[in-house]
């Protein structure tokens, strides 16, 4: 295995962007391998590499790891960015599960019927503007600190700023100014990172043809 963590996922967001995001917060270089053909992903399948038959999958110090909350938890402990204690811990879990939440509406947008992406944009809008976003401008008011958890940037602080910048919410401009001029997160923000553009139609493909999803996901 490499000695730099490797990527096996698509060439776009996904899964794998919270990923990305955590090393590069980390300063962690890794590489990547894209799936592009359905045969790539059966070789991984053949080869008992993929647990539960599904990426991503993240070579790291040894070990094949599959579930995105198994390898960012990994991640998140070995780079000191999961909290000083337990209680630190269980807080910086529950704020990522919450902003997972919201995540996931975002992630499955490129992949919604034609019909249904306006709806589901206005509803994704909603919900951060009005359930998500305010849990943590709140936190962060009551505790007057700069981050999150323990007044420590963490895992919590890095998965939050990539949802504001997925939804481009106003209101947690000052969060996103202060998180986002962090030397490692400057730079996986500038020009020619590994940070991965909107999805496009061309990723949309590549993902349906490899999973081989012939079908539109409905909007909730």
């Amino acid at each position: 295995m490499s000695a730099k963590p490797k990527l096996y996922y698509f060439d776009g967001r996904g899964k794998m962007e919270s990923i990305r995001w955590l090393l590069a917060a980390a300063g962690v270089e890794f590489e990547e391998e894209y799936l592009e053909t359905r045969d790539q992903y059966e070789k991984l399948l053949q080869g008992g590499f993929l647990l539960f038959q599904q990426v991503p999958m993240v070579e790291i110090d040894g070990m094949r790891m599959v579930q995105t909350r198994a390898i960012l938890s990994y991640i998140a402990a070995k780079y000191n960015l999961y909290g000083k204690d337990l209680k630190e811990r269980a807080l910086i879990d529950m704020y990522v599960g919450g902003t997972d939440d919201l995540m996931d509406f975002i992630i499955m947008f490129p992949f919604l019927a034609a019909e249904d992406k306006e709806k589901q944009h206005a509803v994704i809008v909603q919900k951060a503007t009005s359930r998500y976003f305010p849990v943590y401008e709140k936190v962060l008011k009551d505790h007057g600190q700069d981050f999150l958890v323990g007044n420590n940037f963490s895992w919590a602080d890095v998965h939050l700023l990539e949802a504001i910048l997925m939804v481009e919410e106003n209101k947690s401009d000052a969060f996103k100014e202060r998180i986002s001029s962090i030397p490692a997160i400057k730079k996986f923000l500038e020009p020619g990172s590994q940070r991965k553009p909107i999805p496009d139609d061309k990723y949309v493909e590549t993902v349906r043809r490899v999973l081989r999803m012939y079908y539109d996901v409905k909007a909730n």
